[in-house]
């Protein structure tokens, strides 16, 4: 909202500015041809739209501002910069309320945008309507038309003797699903066992493509979803409950279809071969990560029925001793591994935020990770060898610039990277191990991920420089990932044996699907991020005044960011707070210093501030200082 803005090239080079002038002409996330005119006094080079191509916003969620016969609405997205005006307001709608209007003009370079009041969402900003702006903010779809809703409810709720047919039957193999406690969705059940030379892994994955035909109404919906979006209270599935918590989920004590990928590793966690078949299986019980945690800690027993009590423990332990040479595996090829920290929320009866938690990761949630990832290697490497285009899951090495700026960063903690070009994965990986019992680690974890580049979804075969990987894909998820369901469709027609002339897709369509996967992906995690902080705020508003531990994990020259050690909650000291001295702002040793009175604020230094405001709606917080 300060005016300017900029627009990111779809090919390599700089951004471009755009004056206040320019960005009257749009809104933010429209697409724009533009030209170079000239370099301004900052050294940027600035930019002048000569066409808007495609225009990003058809509705805009805001506040509703009334002006007696007319009114405006101030966008809730603050990336928006102009408000939009209202000619003819319902009597609906009350100055104040949350409301969500249609653009009937866009914005112009000498006109504002108009729209249309059509729906008021509330006037009180509760959590509940916090979600429904996030949905509407990054136009992420909620609800399900007629025709999805038809398809959904002509699905048999129970697997026919015709859905098996043709199938392996693997009901009497003893699959577990392992996830949390609040999982309602189980897409991956597994079973390992020993062999003479090292162990065989069964990871069997819901059949989603059985159900979800390429071109009907489901598989629209969810092609134009993407994904599913999990926030702390409500998940936005990609796929109807019929089919994510129902047909598709892997429930204990009921036959399922799924797409089963064998993998025999070696003593040392290699793999030596896989093979996929498409088969009916019986999950034998229903584990969370803390129960498997516990078992494996001190023998706890496993919520199994008598039957099957050894035979399921068996299971555990050989995936146990499978993930641990997978982990070394794992090691030996420089695979970095980021031990983030999360958020979980915790709601009162009445909605309002009782509690933030960091959530607890144990031994089970890597199990089951190294099985996926062994399951997603064989799917890519299975498709590249058969040479389909399909949709693999790309990790490009980073931008040269970037790793200049993180070798600063790191040279302000008196840390440094090794050597002069761009590091493989397991130089940053040996940087993440030296520093694991520092209390800035998860400080210096965060600088590291900054410093790489989004991975994207593409039919380009061009490995995962964060896993060390030449191949990898998504198969794993194909009830919350539409990628996923890519991949299984053309792991089937290759199990099949069906022509090259009866697939499907063309690389052509599948660049523009890995663009849209790789959007709509970006837009839930963007969504979940800000909602996340809008509930971050709610928390820590109710704590005004009061004083908690942090590290100071940001430097500017308008003051420093701060991060609480207990609630992972983040704000802005600002250098106005700072009292009775100048302070000098040194980019490359990312350093705020006093003038006269030696104070210096540097990336890692613990702190005690104390909260003193949160602003839900602009998603800040505001801390000061105890003593400096």
């Amino acid at each position: 909202r300060d005016g300017f803005g900029f627009v990111a090239s779809d090919e390599e080079g700089p951004d471009l500015y755009l004056s206040p002038k320019e960005m009257r002409k749009v809104f933010h996330g429209d697409r724009v041809l533009v030209a170079t005119v000239k370099i301004d006094r900052r050294g940027r080079l600035e930019g002048s739209i000569i066409e808007v191509l495609q225009r990003a916003h058809e509705t805009v969620v805001g506040r509703y501002q009334d002006e007696s016969d007319s009114g405006f609405v101030i966008p809730e997205d603050r990336r928006l910069s102009q408000d939009i005006l209202i000619l003819d307001p319902p009597p609906t709608v009350a100055d104040g309320d949350i409301v969500v209007a249609r653009l009937t003009r866009q914005p112009e370079r000498r006109r504002r945008p108009r729209g249309v009041i059509e729906e008021v969402l509330g006037s009180e900003l509760t959590t509940g309507l916090e979600i429904d702006l996030v949905l509407h903010k990054y136009d992420i779809p909620a609800s399900w038309n007629e025709e999805v809703v038809a398809q959904a409810d002509q699905l048999e709720s129970t697997v026919s003797d015709s859905d098996v047919q043709g199938r392996q039957d693997l009901r009497k193999l003893p699959l577990v699903t392992i996830d949390g406690a609040d999982a309602r969705d189980f897409d991956d059940a597994v079973y390992c066992e020993l062999r003479a030379d090292g162990w065989r892994l069964a990871v069997a994955i819901a059949d989603v493509s059985h159900y979800v035909s390429p071109g009907s109404a489901l598989d629209e919906e969810a092609l134009k979803r993407g994904t599913s979006v999990y926030f702390p209270d409500r998940v936005i599935p990609m796929l109807p409950e019929a089919l994510s918590n129902g047909l598709c989920s892997l429930r204990p004590a009921v036959d399922r279809l799924a797409l089963v990928c064998w993998i025999d590793f070696t003593a040392e966690g290699e793999i030596e071969a896989y093979r996929f078949e498409r088969a009916v299986i019986h999950s034998h019980a229903r584990l969370t990560y803390d129960q498997v945690a516990e078992f494996l800690a001190d023998g706890a027993t496993l919520p199994v029925t008598e039957t099957w009590q050894p035979i399921v423990e068996c299971n555990i332990r050989h995936l146990a001793e499978l993930h641990a040479v997978l982990h070394q595996a794992k090691q030996r090829r420089g695979a970095l591994a980021f031990e983030t920290k999360e958020v979980d929320v915790r709601f009162a009866e009445d909605g309002s935020i009782e509690a933030l938690t960091v959530r607890e990761r144990n031994k089970a949630h890597t199990i089951i990770e190294e099985c996926m990832v062994a399951a997603n290697r064989c799917a890519a490497e299975f498709l590249d060898q058969q040479q389909v285009p399909v949709l693999h899951r790309i990790h490009d090495k980073p931008d040269e610039e970037k790793i200049t700026a993180l070798r600063q960063l790191l040279g302000s903690l008196q840390l440094a990277l090794p050597g002069e070009d761009v590091p493989d994965a397991g130089q940053l990986t040996a940087l993440l191990d030296s520093v694991v019992n520092r209390p800035d680690a998860q400080m210096i974890q965060m600088m590291v991920l900054r410093s790489l580049r989004q991975a994207v979804y593409s039919p380009a075969v061009r490995g995962h420089y964060g896993m060390a990987l030449e191949h990898y894909a998504h198969f794993t998820s194909p009830i919350r990932r539409y990628p996923d369901l890519l991949v299984h469709r053309a792991i089937i027609h290759c199990v099949q044996k069906r022509g090259r002339n009866e697939y499907r897709y063309t690389p052509e369509q599948m660049i523009e699907l890995g663009e849209h996967c790789s959007m709509v992906e970006r837009r839930a995690d963007e969504a979940t991020r800000d909602l996340m902080a809008a509930y971050k705020c709610r928390f820590i508003s109710d704590h005004l005044g009061e004083q908690f531990d942090g590290i100071v994990t940001g430097v500017t020259a308008f003051g420093i960011f701060v991060t609480l050690n207990e609630f992972l909650v983040d704000g802005l000291v600002h250098v106005s707070s700072l009292r009775n001295d100048y302070y000098h702002y040194d980019p490359v040793l990312q350093r705020l210093s006093a003038e006269h009175g030696g104070e210096v604020f540097r990336l890692g230094d613990p702190v005690m501030v104390t909260v003193m405001r949160a602003a839900v709606e602009d998603r800040k917080i505001d801390f000061e200082l105890v003593t400096h």
